[in-house]
């Protein structure tokens, strides 16, 4: 099968698009995947340039997301068939099975069923693929670290990037006051589509005085940041008095603990690769749970992902280059199969 294989640390053009062996089921609870896309997160990125969670696991598969369609199942598969048209995030991080490297940015896959939903037959496979990661971030981040509920005030960092804009429409579907940043006329177009109360552009504005300003004085009750660095401890005053504040990144070894802590502020991170890391066999189920959920969320058309680029598999080079230069709105896929409908793939830039 054709995949891009990664063979050392390096820049994106140590990516290489190679013939190697199709994988096979080895568990019986796996099943292999005939892949149609796979989704390109900035965590492929930084993989590729600083070295896989699993040191033993090059040459390597990179790519989380993926969606395709079961070509056979494990004997002790029981939730999958031949034929059904699935998504997920499992693989890409250095995993192998047998001699295999397990990710995406292949032709087939060989997944746990833990960690796989039926993909919703609202989204063509380019939007499928680019979904799992996204959600299942924004869905930990909010539901599971924040504890969203009705009528609060809720600030999203970044909120026409991967992550960002879905985390919008979650915190609207909990019923929430939401506030995002931007950096231009255009992605301030974009998160009001999606449902954003307030696009600060960060570029011209104070962002802890332009929350202030919308609740009053108070602060926000959430906020989530997918930033990272000064813009966390820029945050700080504008947090409400036993509010949450989620990272996505690594606090920052100046974090404002003081203010943090006289506030009564409660800080989480959230990383949703911890499962595929530690084999967390209940936390892959919750995260299953979260994209059988969300695809109901999409048959019901209350969310929805926004691709920007679909490219040819073996332009996977050319993808983290663009996620490398930032300012990425929504999301990158690389068209597996090479199936997909050019006219589909318009429909998305627009």
């Amino acid at each position: 099968m054709r995949a891009m294989v990664m063979s050392e640390p390096g820049t994106p053009e140590i990516l290489k698009l190679q013939e190697v062996d199709r994988p096979e089921i080895s568990e019986p609870n796996q099943i292999l995947v005939r892949l149609m896309a796979a989704g390109v997160n900035p965590i492929d990125t930084k993989l590729r340039q600083g070295g896989l969670y699993f040191p033993d696991g090059l040459p390597a598969i990179l790519g989380c997301d993926g969606a395709g369609i079961v070509e056979s199942t494990g004997s002790e598969v029981n939730r999958f068939q031949k034929g059904d048209q699935v998504y997920y995030c499992c693989g890409g991080l250095g995993q192998k099975s047998g001699n295999s490297s397990l990710g995406n940015y292949a032709e087939y896959a060989v997944v746990d069923e833990t960690y796989v939903a039926m993909k919703p037959v609202a989204l063509g496979f380019d939007k499928a693929a680019a979904a799992p990661l996204v959600l299942i971030t924004a869905w930990e981040a909010l539901f599971d670290r924040a504890r969203i509920g009705s009528g609060q005030k809720v600030f999203i960092h970044a909120g026409a990037g991967g992550v960002g804009h879905v985390a919008i429409q979650l915190a609207k579907i909990a019923e929430c006051d939401v506030a995002t940043t931007v950096s231009s006329k255009e992605k301030a177009a974009l998160v009001r589509e999606l449902g954003a109360d307030l696009a600060i552009n960060y570029k011209k504005k104070n962002v802890a005085e332009a929350l202030l300003a919308w609740t009053d004085g108070v602060g926000v009750n959430v906020a989530f940041d997918t930033v990272g660095g000064d813009a966390f401890n820029q945050l700080v005053p504008a947090m409400a008095h036993y509010s949450d504040l989620v990272t996505i990144l690594q606090v920052p070894d100046d974090a404002d603990w003081k203010g943090l802590r006289l506030k009564n502020v409660r800080v989480s991170q959230e990383l949703m690769l911890s499962p595929m890391v530690y084999d967390l066999r209940q936390a892959a189920e919750h995260q299953a749970d979260i994209l059988e959920q969300c695809a109901q969320f999409f048959e019901e058309n209350r969310l929805s992902v926004f691709v920007s680029e679909v490219l040819p598999l073996e332009d996977a080079v050319r993808a983290h280059q663009l996620i490398e230069a930032g300012g990425m709105s929504g999301k990158i896929v690389l068209d597996v199969s090479g199936e997909l409908l050019e006219d589909e793939f318009e429909g998305d830039k627009e």
